[in-house]
């Protein structure tokens, strides 16, 4: 810190011959220098170093003794020991510095000020990093049930998003389902996850394809994922009175997607 933010400044208080001697317990108070602000503010890219002051005011009639430490974020204070005289402010300067590795975003600390009695002052403070802010989202382990279509959306970006997914299956015959995208009134912050269930009422008792699921949210953060689904009669799985009709439902998808390929054996190349 440079030498000139280590000078500790300390400024009489405003008082008239009228006002009448502060009591000897007369609360103290911490606040951003400068008056008007509830809070510190502090916004840079990362590896920047950022100045401010805070200000501890003793309107009491003894001398008041504070030490100023940081929570939640990294402070360098010009002194962490203040001894300030009564009815009497103390000005001190401080650096906070935006990790270099810091994520675009908002973390949230505070200048905590200790007199020696063990009694405290919290001022909170806001470091934002700037930069650009990624965004990402990933649709996860979509499957086909008796309740309906089953999936998961994951933020795994740095901003709150609101995913739109869209839902399209499609069967041996064209589409089964033309869900377009539409909101779903989920903010999903970054991290964060969210599980879903998209009714079906209606779906195919013989059939089978594929099921896929897009999902898209702002920023241009997006991802597709499916799962192949078969829908067969009750009764070709319980008795054998359906299973004319289930396998040829699996020989009609085979021939449109075509033969399957086998493996060669080992060495069969030369």
């Amino acid at each position: 810190m440079p030498s000139a933010v280590r000078v500790l400044c300390l400024s009489p208080l405003a008082l008239t011959a009228a006002t009448p001697p502060a009591a000897a317990d007369a609360p103290w108070s911490a606040a951003p220098s400068g008056g008007g602000r509830p809070f510190f503010h502090a916004e840079g890219a990362p590896g920047t170093v950022l100045e401010d002051t805070v200000s501890v005011a003793d309107p009491g009639g003894r001398p008041l003794t504070v030490r100023l430490t940081g929570d939640g974020v990294r402070l360098a204070f010009a002194e962490r020991s203040v001894r300030i005289p009564a009815r009497t402010r103390a000005d001190v300067p401080f650096t906070v510095a935006v990790p270099v590795a810091a994520a675009p975003g908002v973390r949230s600390g505070a200048v905590v000020a200790r007199d020696q009695d063990g009694h405290t002052r919290t001022v909170p403070l806001r470091l934002r990093a700037t930069g650009p802010e990624p965004t990402a989202l990933t649709v996860e382990r979509v499957a086909v049930g008796a309740d309906g279509i089953t999936y998961e959306l994951v933020n795994r970006g740095t901003v709150p998003l609101a995913p739109r997914p869209a839902i399209r299956p499609d069967g041996l015959f064209g589409r089964l389902l033309d869900r377009g995208a539409r909101a779903l009134g989920v903010d999903l912050p970054p991290g964060g996850r969210t599980r879903r269930t998209e009714p079906w009422p209606g779906r195919p008792a013989l059939d089978a394809g594929d099921v896929r699921l897009t999902v898209t949210a702002a920023g241009g953060a997006g991802d597709t994922a499916g799962t192949p689904a078969r829908f067969v009669p009750r009764g070709a799985v319980t008795g054998t009175a359906g299973a004319p009709a289930a396998g040829a439902a699996l020989i009609a998808v085979r021939r449109r997607r075509g033969p399957e390929r086998q493996a060669e054996p080992r060495g069969a190349r030369t």
